[in-house]
């Protein structure tokens, strides 16, 4: 017997993009959709692991040295060894490449957790391989917003005092965004003892009378882009 399945038209489209996505996982360049991550992996069980995003130009990605330092930091603060982290700019080059995403707008997403083991809060021991997983994506940058401005909405920040360390531990600002995202608002920004840090997936910044102002950075989660921002002013 034939069990027919309707899909709508963007399932259609999501399912063709995943068939044919090329992804990096633990040294190999795979089809996406064959890419198993295994339920002892401690990013699962833990959130145990980091990650990096990076802006691709057309042609460049913006500032990979600065995300090369953050990432490296963010391993040793959370001690996990990865001996081919300066690999990460020859393997976004090629993702980049082999999705045929060189004349887009896109991002490449990296992330590096400390690998699979049974489930234990102790580190595995003898120590074991990083799980590493990579992919890229195409997007349409609504630039119109820089001119129309964002509705948003102000919260208490309840994240984690370790800001610093770009963690895969999203949730306080997943929920947060979510929040933001069904009363039609476009970001949640953090306010912490009266000031302003950030937002749950964005910087903030202002111009005041000329001047450029923006949360310390030894108080917040370090933005080498704020070092780019005031090099530039």
């Amino acid at each position: 017997m034939v069990k027919w399945v309707e899909y709508r038209k963007n399932d259609i489209i999501d399912l063709i993009k995943n068939i044919m996505e090329t992804a990096y996982f633990n040294g190999k360049l795979l089809p996406k959709e064959e890419i198993k991550i295994s339920p002892d992996d401690r990013g699962f069980l833990f959130a145990d692991g980091v990650y990096e995003v990076v802006r691709w130009y057309e042609g460049f990605f913006y500032d990979m040295k600065s995300h090369m330092t953050r990432l490296k930091r963010s391993l040793r603060e959370l001690r996990i060894n990865w001996p081919d982290s300066d690999s990460f700019p020859s393997i976004a080059d090629e993702l980049i490449k082999i999705n045929k995403l060189e004349n887009q707008p896109s991002m490449v997403y990296l992330q590096v957790t400390r690998g699979v083991s049974r489930r234990s809060h102790s580190f595995p021991s003898p120590e074991v391989p990083p799980t590493v997983y990579a992919y890229a994506w195409s997007f349409k940058p609504e630039s119109h917003l820089k001119e129309t401005g964002i509705k948003v909405m102000l919260k208490e920040d309840i994240r984690w005092s370790r800001c610093d360390i770009k963690s895969v531990a999203l949730l306080p600002n997943t929920i947060s965004f979510q929040e933001a995202h069904e009363n039609g608002l476009k970001e949640c920004i953090f306010v912490r003892n009266g000031l302003i840090t950030e937002g749950s997936h964005s910087n903030i910044f202002f111009v005041i009378d000329g001047t450029l102002y923006t949360h310390p950075n030894q108080i917040m989660f370090f933005r080498y882009y704020k070092k780019k921002c005031f090099k530039n002013c």
